[in-house]
């Protein structure tokens, strides 16, 4: 007769996971899935913020682009035969511009006496003439090259300003008292014009940047010798929120005047 066979399994291989080894494994898994979920946090952190500084120099790029192409117009003459600084008239500018354009004046503009460059409410305003094919794009979108052919040039007048409550930089064309809105989150502006005050020299060089209340009104050939603008703008920065981020970003840009002196015959 044969032996029985004992068929049980051992006791131990027939037991399942202890709880702690449940734990330990929960455990684990909760420290990989945390790990995984803070990667994808700080991945989409990231992302944000490069969409935000993104957009916030596409706002740089084109406020200083649209207030490029009429400062350096300023000063122009489509027909320059027949017109010279005398075609421009004495006329007004909208607030805050402090002072009304002079005759001859292809600037004027508005500074508040100390103001630093990140709280400067400045603003500035130009004149210049176009005719078709002769003429920049204005900030309200009119194309001043594609205007209808007259016998006579026109006189455009654009000005540039900051609304310190919406935080805007806004643009009015031929003193129509209508402020458009440029960008955003603009916080201040500050403009230096680039002049020429050595008269022992003939050429157009610079040799100071001085802000509108220091340039002397009652001098034409002050006026006429401005050569370029340097444009300093802060604006709010979109990652402030965060540790280590300034709350303002600075950006700037020299601006020079086509006529390299004001206007030129």
């Amino acid at each position: 007769m044969s032996p029985r066979m004992n068929t049980a399994m051992p006791r131990r291989a027939a037991a399942g996971f202890t709880i702690v080894e449940l734990m330990v494994t929960i455990a684990l898994a909760l420290f990989l899935i945390g790990g995984l979920l803070t990667i994808i946090q700080n991945v989409r952190q990231a992302n944000i913020n490069q969409q935000a500084l993104a957009q916030l120099q596409d706002e740089q790029r084109f406020a200083l682009t649209v207030m490029t192409d009429s400062i350096q117009s300023a000063g122009y003459f489509s027909d320059p035969v027949n017109y010279t600084v005398a075609n421009f008239p004495v006329a007004a500018a909208s607030n805050p511009i402090a002072t009304n354009f002079g005759s001859g004046w292809p600037f004027t503009g508005f500074h508040t006496v100390g103001a630093a460059d990140g709280v400067a409410q400045d603003s500035i305003a130009t004149r210049f003439y176009t005719n078709q094919y002769a003429g920049p794009v204005l900030c309200n979108g009119t194309d001043t090259a594609q205007q209808p052919l007259t016998a006579l040039p026109t006189l455009n007048q654009v000005q540039f300003g900051i609304d310190n409550v919406n935080q805007q930089l806004w643009c009015m064309v031929n003193n129509n008292n209508v402020k458009i809105p440029l960008v955003n989150g603009v916080k201040a502006m500050a403009v230096y014009y680039g002049v020429k005050r050595d008269s022992t020299t003939a050429d157009y060089n610079i040799d100071t940047y001085v802000t509108w209340d220091h340039i002397n009104q009652g001098s034409a050939a002050e006026m006429s010798s401005i050569s370029a603008v340097r444009i300093v703008l802060t604006f709010v920065n979109p990652l402030a929120n965060q540790a280590g981020q300034p709350p303002t970003i600075t950006t700037e840009r020299v601006i020079e005047v086509m006529g390299r002196a004001g206007p030129h015959t």
